[in-house]
């Protein structure tokens, strides 16, 4: 089947969506393909509230700033090409070729790299990371999918966020 032409990433700040969040969700019950989201059940999403040991991540924009530099530096040190990214207040979302390289250990490596760049710049002061365990990873097998995708990340997030310089 050979490997596809690229991945769209996502990946959330802790505590931003939880499960019986109104969006919908997935557990481990729930986490196939196609299957459909859980419910929303505010009983269980303040249970799930009550549950977390920080508080929710909200990314400003000097977080952002660097959770983009950081996945900027990522790309060129690994010679993945990057195609779109758009980081809002509490997720990633990131067009990428990432090569024979797996989408696990490009998330891992995003991750990793925006962590400690918000860490140098003072904006993370946290000994945990700012990020839910796990992320989603779109495979994209056909230019189409990958013209779409762009176009999701690019255009479809809503209004236009600022970014400092």
């Amino acid at each position: 089947m050979g490997k596809p032409l690229a991945y769209l990433i996502t990946f959330r700040t802790h505590g931003t969506w939880l499960h019986g969040d109104i969006r919908g969700a997935v557990d481990r019950k729930h986490n196939v393909y196609g299957f459909p989201r859980l419910r929303h059940d505010p009983v269980r999403k303040d249970y799930a509230r009550t549950q977390l040991k920080v508080d929710p991540v909200l990314l400003d924009t000097t977080m952002r700033t660097a959770v983009l530099e950081a996945i900027r530096e990522t790309c060129i040190k690994r010679h993945w090409k990057l195609l779109a990214i758009n980081i809002r207040t509490n997720h990633v979302h990131v067009v990428v070729d990432i090569g024979d390289s797996t989408p696990e250990t490009a998330i891992v490596a995003f991750k990793a790299n925006a962590t400690r760049h918000m860490r140098e710049r003072g904006c993370w002061t946290s000994d945990r990371s700012p990020w839910v365990e796990k992320g989603s990873r779109r495979y994209l097998w056909k230019e189409a999918s990958v013209n779409a995708a762009i176009d999701y990340v690019n255009n479809r997030q809503g209004d236009d966020l600022p970014f400092e310089f």
